[in-house]
């Protein structure tokens, strides 16, 4: 140690003259008595402490400060002044100011619990910690963020916490990405002081897709407020008090909303984990692709996890705009359809009626043959529900090159609204529904059609008691409703000013009329949207400042194909069809199709219209290419490839290409980027991602609809949410979903 004292002493000198700054960064500690003693050292100490240079927010966040100054406090977060909103927290106010508090309970998008105390700060002229996610900030307040009461209270806080917590971490499914283990290394103790038994806790059933270990609960109650705030659902509840305290589901019953994989997201520890995903892969093995779904029309953003050619797991990315942080239990746990009953090469069917597999030189040559026997007028097209715009703009380039105009796409009905895009696009948008305090819902069942807008519904209902009207076929709703009939007579009633509703409506400052997309099945679509439109007029839903017509589209493939212009009757062209083109197109009846037709089915997987199809080529699926695709509020964002094509299969507008090539059609571009810029001269709005175009077109310049409102009452649109498309009838959770809910 003396050899270690006199080299620092000598090194004293030289520092100082060759480097300042480290010199300066040194604690030099000296031997002279006098320095020891507090006069000296109150001597040498400066008055004031320069503070840390001020930090960014956490995560990167902007706050907008009100107009009104009197609606703007400052307080002081570790010395820093900060300007903040009135009716902030002091966690809050800490987070602008860019210091991160720890906490288990508290979530931004659920109501305040204030039982976990880890968020514990010291403020000024307080007698203990407060919490700060629960107490307001006020004009002035001092918040100290860093001292040593503050450390001390989270540590113990911490002890307590882990006081009962078992040691599963080697085989815990939350390793690797766990609030508590984080937080105990970041805040707790190195050693805890209790010795007795810890307590134990029965697991409960919640269904096939959330697992539970209780033991590892730490009473946080996010999973509590997430079921009865987000999902709108009573399921959960805590139970017993003490030690004997626990999370369940009152009585033995499955949890029953369609977003209740969100709770595996939202859990702090390793309570609530992903049952189909359990013990596959831990977190850092995996490779993250954000990317978006397209198991309906929302188009929720979403975060591919894989390893090597296999998706292992699908998870929610934050937009505000779209999904806020949700995401439907139908798009997080349908990944497993996409490797089963894939079609890996090109196959044509032989004479004994069984497939053979063949390399795509034979199968396009076949293709290409029949296509030049038949006539222009014979040749049909048909998009499925997962296609994106680029292999639509080319089926549809290719089939009119060879002489014919019938290009749609399924779900679109016989003779779909595209003139004009304000006839097919959730106008008001998806957030913009939350300004809304009267909601008609027209033939639709957001819950099971889209739940993540059905989780905005439900969540302005919760915040601003807004009043909801439901026209169609009875159904399952988790907001307070009124069930005004089953058919378009209540609708005409409603038109005439002759319901009760009338007067909600008329009331209502921003009124909102959602109408299904199942409407565009029914033969007299035209006169049912011609009476809501009537309605919109007449209770103010649509004005200069306020667009409130909209209509919820089922599938991910339909704006785009309604923008690109595949509006053919789909019974007159199937029924004249002797080409038949499938394009991932499943659910498309094909009972009228001649027996003599030829039929070729390009997709992912072996679904329905495999058994009629004459050749197949396979195509890749919507994780493993780049696509456009248009949400139901007229979106345009893009897919990105996370894993590898299964197979020989190909993306879906090189195929078409090629065959172009072959048939003696060729189509004027070899990449994506090529057409790209074909798509911009047809509808340049899907070539501006991650923007949301609305329609600048008013209605009033539609022509009126002669045809008369049948009294056929409205239908369900989705039988089975589970299962609704080549994906998720593949999927063995989505079945394992689907047995649950017809079980329950």
């Amino acid at each position: 140690m003396a050899f270690l004292a006199r080299a620092l002493r000598h090194s004293k000198p030289y520092l100082s003259s060759r480097n300042p700054a480290v010199a300066a960064s040194c604690r030099w500690i000296s031997q002279t008595p006098s320095a020891g003693s507090p006069e000296a050292g109150a001597a040498v100490a400066p008055a004031d402490p320069e503070l840390p240079p001020p930090r960014e927010p956490v995560g990167g966040a902007r706050v907008e400060l009100p107009s009104n100054p009197e609606d703007v406090l400052e307080v002081f977060v570790d010395g820093h002044a900060v300007r903040i909103p009135k009716g902030f927290s002091v966690l809050q106010a800490c987070e602008v100011a860019g210091v991160d508090i720890p906490r288990f309970c508290y979530h931004s998008r659920l109501s305040i619990a204030g039982n976990c105390r880890m968020c514990l700060v010291e403020v000024e002229k307080s007698p203990k910690p407060v919490a700060s996610c629960a107490m307001p900030a006020l004009p002035g307040m001092k918040i100290k963020t860093d001292t040593p009461i503050a450390k001390k209270a989270r540590e113990g806080v911490m002890e307590f916490l882990l006081m009962n917590h078992p040691l599963d971490c080697p085989i815990c499914d939350q390793g690797g990405e766990c609030d508590l283990q984080d937080q105990s290394m970041a805040f707790g103790s190195d050693r805890g002081r209790f010795t007795d038994m810890k307590r134990s806790v029965v697991d409960k059933n919640l269904g096939p897709l959330v697992k539970t270990v209780m033991t590892r609960c730490i009473q946080c109650t996010r999973c509590v407020r997430f079921a009865s705030e987000v999902a709108g659902v009573q399921d959960l509840g805590m139970l017993g008090r003490g030690s004997g305290e626990e999370i369940g589901t009152y009585v033995e019953k499955l949890m029953t909303s369609e977003l209740s994989g969100n709770v595996i997201d939202i859990c702090p520890v390793g309570a609530l984990t992903s049952k189909p995903f359990a013990f596959k892969a831990r977190n850092w093995e995996l490779k993250g692709t954000e990317t978006i779904d397209v198991t309906d029309a929302v188009g929720s953003n979403i975060r591919v996890d894989s390893r090597g050619p296999e998706v292992m797991r699908i998870v929610p990315r934050i937009n505000e705009d779209i999904n806020e942080e949700w995401i439907s239990d139908k798009t997080r746990f349908c990944y497993d359809g996409l490797k089963r009953q894939r079609l890996n090469d090109p196959m044509i069917r032989g004479s004994d009626g069984r497939f053979k597999a063949v390399t795509w030189r034979d199968a396009i040559a076949v293709v290409a043959e029949v296509l030049n026997q038949v006539k222009p007028a014979e040749i049909t097209g048909v998009a499925g529900k997962l296609s994106d715009a680029e292999s639509m703009m080319a089926l549809k380039d290719f089939v009119n090159k060879m002489g014919s105009d019938k290009v749609l796409c399924e779900g679109n009905g016989p003779n779909p609204p595209a003139d004009l895009r304000s006839n097919y696009l959730m106008n008001t948008s998806i957030a913009g529904l939350e300004k809304a305090d009267v909601f008609l819902l027209v033939g639709t069942q957001p819950r099971v059609e889209a739940a993540i807008v059905n989780a905005r519904i439900q969540k302005t209902v919760r915040a601003t008691q807004a009043k909801v009207g439901y026209i169609g076929a009875p159904a399952d709703f988790n907001y307070d409703h009124q069930h005004l009939g089953t058919g378009p007579e209540t609708l005409v009633e409603i038109a005439e000013g002759r319901h009760p509703f009338c007067s909600v409506l008329k009331s209502a400052k921003n009124p909102v009329i959602i109408a299904g997309a199942g409407l565009f099945e029914r033969e007299d679509q035209g006169a049912v949207f011609s009476t809501i439109e009537t309605v919109a007029k007449k209770f103010n839903v649509t004005r200069p400042d306020w667009n409130g017509l909209n209509v919820l589209l089922l599938h991910a493939a339909q704006a785009a194909a309604l923008d690109l212009g595949l509006v053919a009757n789909p019974t007159e062209s199937v029924k004249s069809a002797k080409f038949l083109y499938l394009m991932g197109a499943d659910d498309v009846n094909l009972d009228n199709l001649p027996e003599d037709a030829f039929v070729v089915y390009q997709g992912h997987h072996g679904d329905k219209a495999v058994y009629r199809a004459n050749v197949i080529l396979p195509s890749s699926a919507f994780s493993e290419k780049e696509g456009t695709y248009e949400n139901t509020e007229g979106c345009t964002q893009w897919t990105i490839p996370a894993v590898p094509t299964v197979g020989d299969a190909r993306d879906d507008w090189k195929i078409i290409r090629a065959l172009s090539e072959v048939a003696g059609a060729p189509l004027p571009y070899d990449s994506v980027a090529g057409v790209r810029d074909r798509i911009s001269m047809v509808a340049p709005n899907l070539v501006r991602v991650d923007e949301r175009e609305p329609s600048t077109i008013s209605a009033e310049v539609k022509p009126p609809v002669k045809q008369q409102v049948s009294s056929a009452p409205f239908k369900t649109a989705v039988e089975n949410f589970y299962m609704t498309d080549s994906i998720t009838r593949a999927s063995k959770i989505m079945a394992q979903c689907s047995a649950a809910l017809l079980k329950n």
